[in-house]
């Protein structure tokens, strides 16, 4: 039986694609029946969670240099057909996603799957588009991928109608047009160059080009680069990203926030593949990544200093993890990049429940408006006068204020969950922002005397940047969270408390468990995300993976089968 588990679980490889492009399909001929259609999501996102955990258990299992699931869906030889490569980063992806797209469905089934039509179908197809990118071991297959993802959040990021979602979206759009040419440019580039579509066959190949075609590869892996680095949202590319993310509706933003990290999984992936080492391409690139992430990373947090608008800073968290990410990707440094892989995932997971808490924020904020309006009208007095006279001297309501008031269990709810987001994402103990940069902080500063020895980045230029940038923008976003934290919960006085439902707080509630629980069991996971910067730093068994990987025989008939018994 074990045997058997094992040997069908490379299947499992095909699933995360398959599920959600079936499910979209059934949701599409159920027409307008909403509650079973978020039925039938809810169902499909526990279904495919439960395959991401199969396949991450199975990829650790195993073991390096061997944890590589490999499936060819056209049962075609390497490298000319579609190839699907499972490893512990692109499982660790799905995950991600699963859990991330679950707690987007539950919160919009709410009320946000009513404010549009197929919202659960395009939901479906957009994770069939992230998943089949985080398998893709092609590179035209890649750029399907990316259209898929695009197509479908193209139709979310307007779901909800309004001004404001129709203006961010026609430039959401207008970028991704334009990455999407230059990522076509780049993979003609590629191919024209190395003559094949697989990376693995294409890691192979790019060592083997003439000096007298170095220059044509750098200019197509640069193409190809520029339009991963606008969906990994690297500075000046990411001007797009929080008008966009914080105009959408709070489910589709929470699951927008997967869509940057596929292009940083791109550039993970491709660079380690193809341009990190060999004779002829020797870390291209990353200087770029260095000096790109730690600008990114550096604007990212000074920006989260002028606003207050719990979206908006969710967006700037979304790209100071993207930066740290570019940024310590380009030391090429193993120890780091588990590190920041780890952070990645806290970040991600309070990135997303801040986008679903934003809504509640602002949900309560326009209450105590409303009701103070309603109010002003009642009284025939400016608004302003009631305020000032409100804030006069008043010995009784002084000493009510000495003897405190009693919480409402909505705002609790709501401010303890935006301390955990804060912590997250500032990277403040105890939560597991903390515990990545430490291991970021702990590696680079291990790594100094051997990499001064070597020659490489030292503590002298940019490795002194990146531990400045690595505390600094824990106490720019701690301002920057604590002035918005003071706003909502800490100042107002007498606010009417929201009405909260718990379809609404149980995927914020789950969202944030999560990553609470990265912080109570550190190890395993740190040591995981360590294990998948080792094998992405040595793409060798990735790539006798692939290249090895053989079609399934055709089975002999029945009749041919005995007379060639006979014939014997």
């Amino acid at each position: 039986m074990i045997d058997w588990l094992h040997s069908a679980m490379p299947h499992l490889t095909v699933v995360p694609v398959l599920l959600p492009m079936l499910t979209a399909a059934l949701l599409l001929l159920m027409g307008g029946r909403r509650q079973w259609k978020a039925l039938v999501n809810l169902a499909s996102g526990i279904a495919g969670l439960v395959v991401a955990v199969a396949l991450l258990a199975w990829v650790n299992d195993r073991g390096a240099p061997d944890a590589i699931g490999i499936y060819l869906p056209s049962n075609w030889d390497v490298p000319f057909g579609i190839v699907l490569a499972v490893d512990r980063l692109s499982a660790l992806m799905l995950v991600l996603t699963g859990v991330v797209s679950l707690a987007s469905v539950c919160f919009a089934t709410a009320r946000w799957d009513r404010a549009g039509v197929h919202y659960h179908a395009l939901l479906q197809i957009q994770l069939m588009g992230v998943n089949g990118a985080f398998l893709t071991a092609d590179v035209f297959n890649l750029f399907v991928f990316f259209e898929v993802m695009l197509a479908a959040s193209y139709g979310l990021l307007l779901h909800g109608s309004g001004r404001a979602r129709v203006r961010a979206g026609l430039h959401y759009i207008a970028v991704n047009l334009v990455a999407s040419s230059l990522f076509l440019i780049g993979v003609a580039v590629l191919y024209g160059i190395t003559g094949t579509l697989n990376m693995a066959d294409m890691a192979l190949k790019i060592p083997l080009i003439p000096a007298e075609d170095r220059g044509l590869l750098h200019a197509g892996a640069a193409i190809l680069g520029i339009a991963f680095l606008v969906k990994a949202a690297m500075w000046p590319l990411n001007f797009w990203l929080t008008p966009a993310y914080a105009a959408a509706s709070a489910p589709v933003a929470a699951i927008l926030v997967m869509l940057s990290k596929v292009g940083v999984y791109a550039v993970l992936r491709l660079w380690t593949l193809l341009l990190s080492t060999g004779p002829t391409t020797t870390a291209f690139g990353g200087t770029a990544l260095v000096y790109g992430g730690l600008a990114t990373l550096a604007l990212a947090a000074i920006a989260m200093m002028t606003t207050q608008l719990p979206r908006r800073l969710a967006g700037f968290g979304i790209i100071v993890s993207s930066g740290t990410l570019l940024a310590v990707l380009g030391f090429a440094d193993a120890p780091m990049l588990g590190g920041a892989m780890f952070y990645m995932v806290g970040s991600t997971l309070a990135a997303s429940a801040l986008f679903l808490l934003g809504e509640l924020i602002e949900r309560a904020r326009a209450v105590d408006v409303a009701a103070a309006i309603h109010e002003d009208e009642t009284d025939h007095v400016p608004f302003y006068v009631d305020f000032v006279e409100s804030t006069g001297p008043n010995h009784e309501e002084d000493e009510e204020a000495q003897a405190g008031q009693a919480i409402p269990a909505a705002m609790a709810f709501l401010g303890l969950s935006f301390t955990v987001c804060a912590l997250v994402i500032a990277g403040l103990p105890p939560l597991s922002g903390f515990l990545g940069k430490i291991a970021m902080l702990t590696a680079l500063l291990d790594a100094f005397p051997q990499r001064a020895v070597a020659g490489l980045w030292s503590m002298s230029g940019p490795g002194w940047a990146l531990l400045s940038l690595l505390i600094g923008s824990s106490l720019l976003a701690t301002i920057a969270l604590s002035r918005a934290g003071i706003r909502y919960f800490w100042a107002p006085q007498d606010r009417p408390t929201p009405r909260l439902q718990v379809i609404e707080c149980a995927p914020i509630a789950a969202l944030l468990l999560v990553a609470a629980a990265l912080t109570v069991r550190p190890d395993p996971v740190l040591r995981y995300t360590q294990a998948a910067a080792a094998s992405l730093m040595n793409p060798a068994p990735y790539i006798d993976a692939v290249l090895s990987a053989k079609p399934v025989p055709a089975p002999v008939p029945a009749a041919r089968a005995s007379a060639d018994g006979r014939a014997r």
